[in-house]
């Protein structure tokens, strides 16, 4: 394979890979699994540590999951590892969060400040969008920021070898706010949850999967909102 080859397949992986939040019933074959999860054992760690946990959960104990969430979530039983407030996100951080949201809820018809309607979305979130599988991602128990960080690389790694075989995934921080719920019903002991990957085969005919949300670019012009990538001579 030439070079040019490699940059079209490179190019053609991450510019396809997007989040999908419909998916058919159909579950990823036993071989394909083990072949998209050996393939993300490749992504780099800080000393080679490789301190990530991966539950795949599928099946009967993918419903007891979702049920365990749908409970949490009715009962307003929030549990995280990791803080998290909403003041995170500032400036223009906040604009483009706010821009994604009216996206998607735009193409579910929920109006913004339709609560009701939302946290109704937020259940269907718990059961995975429908994809039959869900990955949850953990670390060891004294794990921080840094630790996290290795977590995010094998992510985008396994995010890119779904994609790679045809599968369709969506990142799911939400779930991460349920982190007691989530061990209990797995039986994962000294573990911290960070967040999950819901995935499967895309639902082509669901409009929420037919939208685009655009990345800011790679240079900043005059005037124009800041590039999370700035090049110096």
């Amino acid at each position: 394979m030439t070079t040019s080859d490699l940059l079209d397949h490179a190019e053609a992986l991450i510019r396809e890979r997007r989040a999908v939040r419909a998916y058919r019933p159909d579950p990823v074959p036993e071989a394909t699994l083990r072949a998209v999860f050996s393939l993300a054992t490749a992504a780099p760690s800080n000393a080679n540590t490789q301190p990530w946990h991966v539950e795949v959960v599928s099946g009967a104990a993918r419903d007891r999951l979702s049920a365990d969430l749908l409970a949490a979530h009715a009962a307003n039983r929030i549990s995280t590892d990791f803080p998290y407030d909403d003041g995170l996100y500032q400036g223009v951080h906040a604009r483009r969060r706010v821009e994604a949201g009216r996206t998607m809820y735009g193409a579910l018809e929920i109006a913004r400040d339709d609560v009701e309607g939302r946290r109704a979305y937020d259940a269907e979130s718990l059961g995975f969008y429908g994809a039959p599988h869900v990955a949850l991602l953990f670390t060891p128990v004294n794990a921080e920021a840094r630790v996290a960080a290795d977590i995010g690389m094998y992510s985008q790694t396994l995010l890119l070898a779904l994609t790679a075989h045809g599968i369709a995934s969506c990142p799911q921080g939400l779930l991460g706010f349920y982190a007691s719920t989530i061990r209990e019903s797995l039986g994962v002991r000294d573990r911290k949850v960070l967040f999950g990957v819901s995935f499967g085969y895309a639902d082509d005919t669901a409009p929420i999967n037919r939208i685009t949300i655009p990345r800011a670019p790679l240079e900043r012009r005059p005037g124009s909102t800041p590039s999370p990538t700035r090049t110096r001579p």
